[in-house]
């Protein structure tokens, strides 16, 4: 009886010892959920800052390709009209070596196709 009444108190001490223990590792495994959690909200956070900054960036290099587009453009216009104020010029004031130029254009470019 001894012998049972020892081996009933240490089961009891043993039990109480592991469900110490259990009770830690549960507290242990909680606290590492909330740290997950919370580096992950972090991750999110930093994440979503950082996209923020590259659709900015993205904005920003947009603005700048579509200001130097209508830039380029007004260029073009510019040396387009330019270039037909001269042609214009030209032909006014020599009328007949237009008509020659033309023609002899013309006539290369069909020599041109008929060899096809």
């Amino acid at each position: 009886m001894a012998t049972s009444f020892l081996h009933s108190a240490r089961s009891k001490r043993n039990g109480s010892n592991l469900q110490n223990v259990e009770a830690s590792i549960e507290e242990q495994i909680e606290s590492l959920r909330e740290e997950v959690a919370a580096f992950a909200k972090l991750i999110s956070e930093s994440g979503a800052k950082r996209g923020e900054k590259l659709r900015a960036s993205a904005e920003t290099g947009f603005d700048d390709l579509t200001a130097r587009g209508e830039e380029l453009l007004r260029e073009l216009q510019s040396g387009y009209a330019r270039g037909s104020r001269q042609v214009r010029r030209t032909v006014r004031q020599h009328p007949v070596a237009t008509i020659g130029a033309a023609a002899a254009f013309g006539l290369a470019v069909a020599l041109l196709l008929s060899r096809r």
